[in-house]
């Protein structure tokens, strides 16, 4: 599907909350996310030119210049849905989880974890592990929001992490998750 011709955004410059904004006062929250979730599913930018504008000041320049990696438009399109929702594309953001790069994995945890997106546990639980501290802390964030009790173990585990914050996202994880599934569990003190 083509994206139909679009006025630019009233304020190029703006944030990108603002103009993800925009363009769904424009065509629709629906619509507008599932834009987003088309070109974080993998969908080629040339189908979509009209809405990149809205998704950042450079992203449609960005979009077609061979220095910057695909990836970028996967990870845009998922940063859209952080502003813009509809429950359709849940799925969308579930597959992006097992992105091959971290960012849009990365953005995909961000987006289940404000979207309280159930079924991202176990995409989640994927990336406990990650080589990056940051998207190490990211999923035990979302599994603080979404995990169930087949992720508690691998929270714990997380308390002994190399990295601080890493750290202290899993003691926030585990807090949650025995909050949200009434389970009781201690929470250790990490400051």
């Amino acid at each position: 599907m083509t994206v139909p011709t679009l006025p630019p955004p009233s304020n190029p410059d703006a944030t990108v909350r603002v103009l993800v904004t925009e363009l769904g006062a424009r065509v629709g929250a629906v619509t507008a996310a599932g834009w987003c979730a088309d070109l974080l599913s993998g969908a080629d930018p040339h189908d979509h030119v009209e809405m990149l504008d809205y998704l950042g000041s450079n992203c449609r320049r960005a979009a077609f210049d061979p220095s910057w990696y695909d990836y970028w438009v996967r990870t845009w399109g998922a940063r859209g849905l952080l502003y813009i929702w509809s429950d359709s594309v849940a799925p969308a953001v579930v597959a992006g989880l097992g992105d091959e790069h971290w960012r849009p994995a990365e953005m995909c945890l961000k987006v289940s974890t404000l979207r309280e997106i159930g079924e991202s546990g176990p995409g989640a639980a994927a990336l406990v592990e990650h080589a990056l501290p940051r998207v190490r802390q990211q999923s035990l964030r979302c599994l603080g929001a979404n995990g169930d009790t087949e992720h508690v173990a691998l929270v714990e585990r997380a308390i002994d992490d190399e990295h601080a914050d890493v750290r202290r996202a899993a003691a926030h994880a585990l807090a949650r998750l025995s909050q949200r599934l009434d389970l009781g569990i201690e929470i250790p003190d990490l400051g």
